[in-house]
Protein backbone atom coordinates (compact mmCIF):
# COMPACT_ATOMS: atom_id res chain seq x y z
CA UNK A 1 0.00 0.00 0.00
CA UNK A 2 3.10 2.17 1.16
CA UNK A 3 4.47 1.63 -2.48
CA UNK A 4 1.56 2.38 -4.78
CA UNK A 5 1.19 5.41 -2.32
CA UNK A 6 4.45 6.74 -2.99
CA UNK A 7 4.01 5.79 -7.01
CA UNK A 8 0.87 8.20 -7.07
CA UNK A 9 2.56 10.89 -5.36
CA UNK A 10 5.78 10.71 -7.23
CA UNK A 11 3.43 10.75 -10.50
CA UNK A 12 1.25 14.17 -9.06
CA UNK A 13 4.85 15.80 -7.90
CA UNK A 14 5.53 14.96 -11.48
CA UNK A 15 2.43 16.59 -12.82
CA UNK A 16 2.24 19.39 -10.80
CA UNK A 17 6.29 20.27 -11.70
CA UNK A 18 5.41 19.89 -15.91
CA UNK A 19 2.31 22.04 -15.30
CA UNK A 20 4.14 24.66 -13.74
CA UNK A 21 6.83 25.00 -16.46
CA UNK A 22 3.86 25.11 -19.43
CA UNK A 23 2.47 27.60 -17.55
CA UNK A 24 5.92 29.49 -17.29
CA UNK A 25 6.24 29.17 -20.84
CA UNK A 26 2.60 30.27 -21.81
CA UNK A 27 3.12 33.62 -19.10
CA UNK A 28 6.78 34.02 -20.72
CA UNK A 29 4.73 34.05 -24.66
CA UNK A 30 2.30 36.90 -23.03
CA UNK A 31 4.94 39.41 -21.24
CA UNK A 32 7.88 39.30 -23.94
CA UNK A 33 5.92 38.65 -27.23
CA UNK A 34 1.86 39.63 -26.84
CA UNK A 35 1.37 42.43 -24.22
CA UNK A 36 4.27 44.59 -26.00
CA UNK A 37 2.72 44.33 -28.86
CA UNK A 38 -1.24 44.56 -28.20
CA UNK A 39 -1.86 41.25 -29.59
CA UNK A 40 -4.43 39.08 -28.30
CA UNK A 41 -6.40 35.61 -28.78
CA UNK A 42 -9.07 34.06 -27.29
CA UNK A 43 -10.07 32.68 -23.49
CA UNK A 44 -9.87 34.57 -20.49
CA UNK A 45 -6.54 35.47 -20.51
CA UNK A 46 -7.36 36.80 -24.16
CA UNK A 47 -10.59 39.03 -22.34
CA UNK A 48 -7.99 40.00 -19.44
CA UNK A 49 -5.41 41.49 -22.40
CA UNK A 50 -8.03 43.47 -24.03
CA UNK A 51 -9.05 45.21 -20.55
CA UNK A 52 -5.45 45.23 -20.13
CA UNK A 53 -5.29 47.49 -23.82
CA UNK A 54 -7.94 48.98 -22.53
CA UNK A 55 -7.89 50.42 -18.92
CA UNK A 56 -4.34 49.36 -17.84
CA UNK A 57 -5.91 47.20 -14.98
CA UNK A 58 -2.82 44.79 -14.89
CA UNK A 59 -3.41 41.26 -17.02
CA UNK A 60 -2.91 38.88 -14.35
CA UNK A 61 -5.84 40.59 -11.73
CA UNK A 62 -8.69 40.46 -14.69
CA UNK A 63 -7.88 36.94 -15.45
CA UNK A 64 -7.95 35.97 -11.99
CA UNK A 65 -11.43 37.65 -11.06
CA UNK A 66 -12.74 36.30 -13.76
CA UNK A 67 -11.70 32.97 -13.75
CA UNK A 68 -12.76 32.86 -9.93
CA UNK A 69 -16.47 34.04 -10.97
CA UNK A 70 -16.39 31.04 -13.75
CA UNK A 71 -15.23 28.69 -11.02
CA UNK A 72 -17.85 29.53 -8.80
CA UNK A 73 -20.54 29.71 -11.33
CA UNK A 74 -18.95 26.06 -12.14
CA UNK A 75 -18.90 24.83 -8.61
CA UNK A 76 -22.82 25.42 -8.34
CA UNK A 77 -23.99 24.20 -11.70
CA UNK A 78 -20.97 21.61 -12.40
CA UNK A 79 -20.66 20.58 -8.99
CA UNK A 80 -17.05 19.58 -7.90
CA UNK A 81 -15.67 18.31 -11.36
CA UNK A 82 -13.16 20.10 -12.13
CA UNK A 83 -9.88 19.07 -10.29
CA UNK A 84 -7.35 20.56 -8.13
CA UNK A 85 -4.39 21.22 -10.91
CA UNK A 86 -7.01 23.69 -12.44
CA UNK A 87 -7.39 25.67 -9.33
CA UNK A 88 -3.69 25.31 -9.19
CA UNK A 89 -2.80 26.33 -12.36
CA UNK A 90 -4.94 29.74 -11.97
CA UNK A 91 -3.03 30.64 -8.65
CA UNK A 92 0.13 29.97 -10.48
CA UNK A 93 -1.06 31.30 -14.00
CA UNK A 94 -1.56 34.96 -12.20
CA UNK A 95 1.21 34.31 -10.26
CA UNK A 96 3.70 34.21 -13.41
CA UNK A 97 1.87 36.78 -15.05
CA UNK A 98 2.80 38.96 -12.60
CA UNK A 99 6.51 37.75 -11.92
CA UNK A 100 7.37 38.15 -15.60
CA UNK A 101 5.69 41.43 -16.16
CA UNK A 102 7.71 42.56 -13.44
CA UNK A 103 11.37 41.02 -14.57
CA UNK A 104 10.51 42.44 -18.47
CA UNK A 105 9.26 45.88 -17.66
CA UNK A 106 12.05 48.70 -18.48
CA UNK A 107 12.31 51.82 -16.06
CA UNK A 108 9.37 53.91 -17.80
CA UNK A 109 6.98 50.99 -16.04
CA UNK A 110 6.55 49.56 -19.71
CA UNK A 111 7.29 46.45 -21.67
CA UNK A 112 10.13 46.53 -23.50
CA UNK A 113 8.89 45.13 -27.67
CA UNK A 114 12.35 42.72 -28.21
CA UNK A 115 11.98 42.63 -31.88
CA UNK A 116 11.91 46.33 -31.90
CA UNK A 117 14.36 49.08 -31.93
CA UNK A 118 17.44 48.90 -29.70
CA UNK A 119 17.28 45.06 -29.33
CA UNK A 120 20.19 44.64 -31.88
CA UNK A 121 20.32 40.83 -31.01
CA UNK A 122 16.76 39.58 -31.47
CA UNK A 123 16.76 41.77 -34.28
CA UNK A 124 19.80 39.52 -35.68
CA UNK A 125 17.74 36.65 -35.22
CA UNK A 126 14.66 37.49 -36.60
CA UNK A 127 14.24 40.47 -38.10
CA UNK A 128 13.63 43.82 -36.27
CA UNK A 129 10.05 45.64 -35.55
CA UNK A 130 8.36 42.95 -36.67
CA UNK A 131 4.91 42.53 -35.01
CA UNK A 132 3.80 38.97 -37.21
CA UNK A 133 7.05 37.74 -36.08
CA UNK A 134 6.08 39.04 -32.04
CA UNK A 135 2.63 37.35 -32.70
CA UNK A 136 4.47 33.72 -33.96
CA UNK A 137 6.94 33.14 -31.08
CA UNK A 138 4.46 34.30 -29.04
CA UNK A 139 1.88 31.48 -29.87
CA UNK A 140 4.40 29.17 -29.80
CA UNK A 141 5.24 29.71 -26.51
CA UNK A 142 1.56 29.64 -25.48
CA UNK A 143 0.86 26.54 -27.84
CA UNK A 144 3.52 24.81 -26.15
CA UNK A 145 3.00 25.71 -22.44
CA UNK A 146 -0.61 25.14 -22.58
CA UNK A 147 -0.10 21.58 -24.15
CA UNK A 148 2.56 20.58 -21.65
CA UNK A 149 -0.42 21.20 -19.21
CA UNK A 150 -3.13 19.31 -20.97
CA UNK A 151 -0.58 16.47 -21.17
CA UNK A 152 -0.13 16.32 -17.29
CA UNK A 153 -4.04 16.75 -16.77
CA UNK A 154 -4.10 19.93 -16.23
CA UNK A 155 -6.43 22.98 -17.50
CA UNK A 156 -5.72 27.17 -17.12
CA UNK A 157 -9.75 27.17 -16.72
CA UNK A 158 -10.99 30.01 -18.64
CA UNK A 159 -13.42 29.35 -21.72
CA UNK A 160 -13.65 25.72 -21.06
CA UNK A 161 -15.44 26.11 -17.70
CA UNK A 162 -18.12 27.81 -19.65
CA UNK A 163 -18.38 25.47 -22.61
CA UNK A 164 -18.77 22.97 -20.03
CA UNK A 165 -21.55 24.76 -18.36
CA UNK A 166 -23.31 25.64 -21.87
CA UNK A 167 -22.60 22.27 -23.30
CA UNK A 168 -24.62 21.25 -19.75
CA UNK A 169 -27.82 22.62 -21.16
CA UNK A 170 -27.45 22.64 -25.03
CA UNK A 171 -26.19 20.30 -27.14
CA UNK A 172 -23.43 22.04 -28.59
CA UNK A 173 -19.79 20.11 -28.34
CA UNK A 174 -17.46 21.22 -25.87
CA UNK A 175 -14.89 22.45 -29.18
CA UNK A 176 -17.35 23.98 -30.95
CA UNK A 177 -18.52 26.25 -28.23
CA UNK A 178 -14.65 27.12 -27.22
CA UNK A 179 -14.31 28.31 -30.59
CA UNK A 180 -17.44 30.82 -30.87
CA UNK A 181 -15.97 31.89 -27.63
CA UNK A 182 -12.66 32.70 -29.06
CA UNK A 183 -13.76 34.15 -32.22
CA UNK A 184 -16.49 36.25 -30.21
CA UNK A 185 -12.95 37.79 -27.92
CA UNK A 186 -11.35 38.28 -30.47
CA UNK A 187 -13.01 39.97 -33.21
CA UNK A 188 -13.86 42.42 -30.18
CA UNK A 189 -10.58 43.82 -30.64
CA UNK A 190 -11.53 45.32 -33.62
CA UNK A 191 -13.89 47.89 -31.71
CA UNK A 192 -11.15 48.88 -29.59
CA UNK A 193 -8.22 49.58 -32.13
CA UNK A 194 -10.26 49.98 -35.35
CA UNK A 195 -8.11 48.02 -36.77
CA UNK A 196 -8.34 44.74 -38.94
CA UNK A 197 -4.81 43.52 -38.42
CA UNK A 198 -5.06 43.11 -34.78
CA UNK A 199 -7.84 40.88 -35.22
CA UNK A 200 -5.64 39.24 -38.24
CA UNK A 201 -3.10 38.86 -35.48
CA UNK A 202 -5.34 37.24 -32.64
CA UNK A 203 -6.49 34.67 -35.20
CA UNK A 204 -2.92 33.49 -36.18
CA UNK A 205 -2.29 33.33 -32.69
CA UNK A 206 -5.30 31.09 -32.02
CA UNK A 207 -4.34 28.91 -35.34
CA UNK A 208 -0.46 28.71 -34.43
CA UNK A 209 -1.45 27.71 -31.13
CA UNK A 210 -3.44 25.10 -31.39
CA UNK A 211 -1.19 23.27 -34.33
CA UNK A 212 1.36 23.60 -31.51
CA UNK A 213 -0.48 21.94 -28.94
CA UNK A 214 -1.81 19.26 -31.35
CA UNK A 215 1.99 18.45 -31.71
CA UNK A 216 2.94 18.78 -28.15
CA UNK A 217 0.09 16.47 -27.00
CA UNK A 218 0.55 14.03 -29.97
CA UNK A 219 4.38 13.50 -29.48
CA UNK A 220 4.32 12.63 -25.98
CA UNK A 221 1.30 10.25 -26.54
CA UNK A 222 3.16 8.22 -28.96
CA UNK A 223 3.20 4.50 -28.26
CA UNK A 224 5.62 2.01 -29.38
CA UNK A 225 5.80 -1.70 -29.39
CA UNK A 226 8.51 -4.38 -28.37
CA UNK A 227 9.18 -7.51 -29.08
CA UNK A 228 11.99 -9.12 -26.92
CA UNK A 229 13.27 -12.22 -27.97
CA UNK A 230 15.40 -13.75 -24.91
CA UNK A 231 16.51 -16.80 -23.24
CA UNK A 232 16.22 -14.35 -19.98
CA UNK A 233 12.80 -13.60 -20.38
CA UNK A 234 11.62 -14.01 -16.83
CA UNK A 235 14.33 -11.49 -15.46
CA UNK A 236 13.08 -9.01 -18.67
CA UNK A 237 9.48 -8.96 -17.88
CA UNK A 238 10.09 -8.59 -13.94
CA UNK A 239 12.42 -5.86 -14.87
CA UNK A 240 9.88 -4.32 -17.21
CA UNK A 241 7.02 -4.51 -14.74
CA UNK A 242 8.50 -3.38 -11.61
CA UNK A 243 11.00 -0.62 -13.06
CA UNK A 244 9.04 0.60 -16.04
CA UNK A 245 5.72 0.10 -14.67
CA UNK A 246 4.63 -1.77 -17.47
CA UNK A 247 2.49 -4.46 -18.05
CA UNK A 248 4.24 -7.45 -20.40
CA UNK A 249 2.99 -10.53 -22.31
CA UNK A 250 4.82 -13.54 -23.26
CA UNK A 251 4.51 -14.96 -26.16
CA UNK A 252 5.29 -19.00 -27.46
CA UNK A 253 7.92 -19.28 -30.44
CA UNK A 254 9.67 -21.38 -32.23
CA UNK A 255 12.84 -20.69 -34.18
CA UNK A 256 12.38 -21.63 -38.13
CA UNK A 257 16.22 -22.31 -38.46
CA UNK A 258 17.23 -23.39 -35.42
CA UNK A 259 13.83 -25.24 -34.30
CA UNK A 260 14.47 -23.92 -30.56
CA UNK A 261 11.58 -22.81 -28.59
CA UNK A 262 11.83 -19.24 -27.30
CA UNK A 263 9.69 -16.84 -25.40
CA UNK A 264 8.95 -13.59 -26.94
CA UNK A 265 8.47 -10.70 -24.73
CA UNK A 266 5.62 -8.17 -25.80
CA UNK A 267 5.66 -4.51 -24.39
CA UNK A 268 3.20 -1.37 -25.47
CA UNK A 269 4.84 1.19 -23.58
CA UNK A 270 5.47 5.11 -24.75
CA UNK A 271 7.77 6.07 -26.73
CA UNK A 272 9.63 8.35 -24.06
CA UNK A 273 9.92 4.59 -22.31
CA UNK A 274 11.57 3.11 -24.97
CA UNK A 275 15.34 4.09 -23.48
CA UNK A 276 14.76 2.47 -19.88
CA UNK A 277 13.77 -0.87 -22.25
CA UNK A 278 16.77 -0.89 -24.28
CA UNK A 279 18.85 -0.01 -21.22
CA UNK A 280 16.97 -2.42 -19.31
CA UNK A 281 17.25 -5.05 -21.49
CA UNK A 282 21.30 -4.48 -22.41
CA UNK A 283 21.81 -5.07 -18.62
CA UNK A 284 19.97 -8.43 -18.23
CA UNK A 285 21.17 -10.20 -21.66
CA UNK A 286 23.51 -7.85 -23.76
CA UNK A 287 22.43 -10.42 -27.04
CA UNK A 288 18.66 -10.16 -26.75
CA UNK A 289 16.98 -9.65 -30.06
CA UNK A 290 14.67 -6.71 -29.89
CA UNK A 291 11.91 -5.20 -32.54
CA UNK A 292 10.65 -1.78 -31.52
CA UNK A 293 7.79 -0.39 -33.79
CA UNK A 294 5.77 2.54 -33.73
CA UNK A 295 1.86 1.72 -33.21
CA UNK A 296 -1.13 4.10 -35.03
CA UNK A 297 -2.69 3.98 -31.30
CA UNK A 298 -2.76 2.18 -28.02
CA UNK A 299 -6.36 2.15 -25.58
CA UNK A 300 -6.63 1.09 -22.29
CA UNK A 301 -5.40 1.15 -18.89
CA UNK A 302 -2.41 3.08 -18.82
CA UNK A 303 -2.91 4.74 -21.93
CA UNK A 304 -5.62 6.69 -24.03
CA UNK A 305 -9.30 6.06 -22.90
CA UNK A 306 -10.98 4.61 -25.66
CA UNK A 307 -13.97 6.90 -27.19
CA UNK A 308 -16.59 5.61 -29.46
CA UNK A 309 -19.66 8.17 -30.49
Amino acid sequence: MDKILKIRLGRDVKDYLSITFGLMCYALGWAAFLLPYQITTGGVTGISAIIYYVTGVEIQVSYFIINALFLGFALKILGPKFSLKTVYAIFMLTFLLWLFQAILKGPDGNLPQLLGPGQEFMACVVGAGQEFMACVVGAGLLGFGIGIVFCNNGSTGGTDIIAWIINKYKDVTLGRMMMYCDIVIISSCYFIFHDWKRVLFGFCVLFIMSIVIDYVINSTRQSVQFLIFSRKHDEIAEGITKQIDRGVTLLDGTGWYSKQNIKVVVVLAKKSQSLDIFRLVKDIDPNAFISQSNVVGVYGEGFDKLKIK
